[in-house]
């Protein structure tokens, strides 16, 4: 379970690293499928999750209580070190055995949730953005069943909004958009207009 989560973690980061790589500063007051969040919020996000959950691996804390701006210097290349550090994290030895002391849920549920915010969180930006984006498909049934399961405490905590209809015939991707309140086919303004994000 370890080697095949981890590959799953490795697989997410792969295809979430090269999205943070295109976004272009001048896309940063953007909107994405994150209501709350515009492009620039939604990085430094994403990045917090990612420096934080490295702590949670090892059963350690983290602190989502502020969400510090991480988009200076080389902020770019510094998100691709983080990712391997999370992935470096997650494929410790009892990495997913136990209780997490930082969330009170078991470590292969807060697996599940970094799991979940580095691919929901690509293709937010990617939409944003006006990037392509391709899951990695190996983690969608995990992410799929994960998911569902969590979407209630994650709806009363306001982290979910309401899951989005979508047919029964819908990708898995597009079911794993629509438990967390998402609709699949969102597009920005920009390209509502037919004109280029950003």
């Amino acid at each position: 379970m370890r080697d095949d989560f981890a590959d799953l973690l490795d697989g997410a980061a792969r295809a979430a690293v090269p999205v943070v790589r295109g976004v272009d500063e001048a896309q940063f007051g953007a909107p994405t499928p994150c209501a709350e969040y515009d492009v620039r919020a939604l990085l430094n996000h994403l990045f917090h999750v990612v420096v934080n959950f490295q702590a949670l691996a090892g059963r350690g804390t983290a602190d989502f209580s502020v969400t510090p701006d991480r988009l200076t210097g080389d902020w770019r290349d510094r998100f691709a070190a983080e990712t391997g550090r999370l992935v470096e994290a997650w494929s410790a030895p009892g990495a997913l055995e136990g209780t997490s002391q930082g969330m009170g849920l078991p470590q292969h549920t807060v697996g599940e949730m970094v799991l979940g915010d580095l691919t929901v969180h690509a293709w937010d930006l990617a939409r944003a953005t006006g990037q392509d984006y391709v899951p990695y498909g190996p983690s969608l049934p995990v992410l799929d069943a994960g998911l569902s399961g969590l979407a209630p405490t994650a709806r009363q905590m306001k982290v979910f909004g309401e899951p989005f209809p979508v047919a029964d015939g819908a990708s898995p991707f597009a079911r794993v958009l629509a438990v967390t309140g998402r609709d699949p086919d969102w597009a920005s303004p920009a390209e509502r207009k037919g004109t280029p994000a950003g």
